[in-house]
């Protein structure tokens, strides 16, 4: 009686900790599997040398048709590197703008810029790097680096003509959940507001921000031109 009690035990053990395993491992499976379908959708907007990272799907234009913008990375032999005895990527990554057609059904290129972001496996020495996570909000291209517990930077593009025009910045820089300090740009009216906090030294105490506005002299950025998104921060 006992022994059953114990196979049934031990096999309730395996289940209990395998299951979240396989859970894991098909919810991987799941999004390679999506990432495979979409370079087969996107395959004539995949430049050559590079393979498909990502696709954020929504309305760009407003036109109520989707559209699709895809993070694509280089697949160059020298990017890859040998560190500490572990293999890293530092391929360089991309963006690629597509506007949908209602009547072809199809995609057309709207604009890209092939050598603006870095590696997601980029060395940040002892931070980790960004997480770079595109979203579409109203009309209007998020690209959001998230640096952990330390903040996040936001750059807004809305689409102009045939490219994209940065419209927003925000940059808040944290220690730990305590916002240290908050911009916000918007180059459309050409404001820039700075939130210090009073407080940033003292983390046992409440935020209590300072204010400031400012105007701003930017020459209009297009998403084609930027050279290096992780020098592009407006803090000066």
């Amino acid at each position: 009686m006992m022994k059953q009690h114990l196979k049934s035990f031990t096999i309730a053990m395996i289940f209990g900790i395998c299951t979240p395993n396989l859970m894991a491992q098909t919810q991987i499976s799941a999004e390679q599997l999506q990432l495979k379908k979409d370079s087969k959708t996107f395959k004539a907007f995949i430049p050559k040398g590079y393979t498909l990272f990502s696709v954020t799907r929504s309305d760009l234009n407003k036109d109520h048709i989707q559209d699709a913008v895809l993070i694509v990375k280089a697949t160059k032999p020298q990017g890859i590197v040998q560190e500490n005895g572990k293999t890293y990527d530092r391929n360089r990554r991309g963006i690629v703008v597509l506007l949908g057609q209602k009547a072809t059904n199809k995609y057309q290129l709207l604009t890209q810029n092939l050598t603006a972001m870095s590696s997601d496996q980029e060395n940040g020495g002892v931070y980790f790097p960004p997480e770079l996570i595109p979203e579409i909000k109203q009309g209007v291209l998020h690209l959001n680096y998230q640096h952990g517990r330390y903040g996040y930077q936001v750059f807004k593009f809305q689409t102009v003509a045939n490219d994209m025009r940065l419209i927003g910045y925000d940059r808040s820089e944290n220690y730990g959940p305590t916002v240290q300090t908050y911009i916000s740009i918007n180059f459309l009216t050409a404001k820039k507001l700075v939130k210090d906090n009073l407080n940033k030294h003292d983390v046992e105490q409440p935020e209590r921000f300072k204010e400031t506005w400012s105007k701003i002299q930017y020459a209009p950025i297009y998403l084609s031109k930027v050279k290096d998104f992780d020098a592009l921060n407006f803090l000066d």
